[in-house]
């Protein structure tokens, strides 16, 4: 229950800074292209490296601190990060094609299941 309350609060606090970055990049850079998105993807990314690579010798492998701010923080502000690095573990455990698969597979099939959501609601409203 406690890893449950770290995860939901972490959450919390990743999804309010993702609304802050979604006005501070339509504000600062405009509508145009989707640059929230691109930024939280990116930095999510990169903070999800840092927090894998200090969890272990600052924190000792800590479950509830990976817990708060891998799943928690991060989760809460892009999905994005755990897709990373769950690519990224298996390109270290050297199988590629499994990698490539995971990777495309995730874009594709998500793409493919978001248009099936909105096709699935369409037809209902209709």
């Amino acid at each position: 229950m406690r890893l449950f309350l770290l995860a939901a609060a972490g959450g919390a606090i990743g999804a309010g800074a993702r609304y802050l970055v979604n006005v501070w990049s339509l504000i600062l850079l405009g509508p145009s292209f989707p640059w929230a998105t691109l930024i939280v993807n990116v930095t999510g990314s990169f903070l999800m490296g840092v927090v894998v690579a200090a969890t272990e010798p600052l924190l000792g492998g800590s479950a509830p601190w990976r817990t708060f701010l891998a799943t928690g923080i991060l989760g809460g502000f892009t999905t994005f990060s755990a897709f990373s690095l769950d690519a990224h573990t298996l390109i270290e455990r050297r199988q590629f094609a499994l990698a490539v698969l995971y990777a495309g597979g995730s874009v594709v099939l998500s793409l493919v299941a978001l248009v099936a959501g909105l096709a699935a609601v369409k037809a209902i409203v209709r």
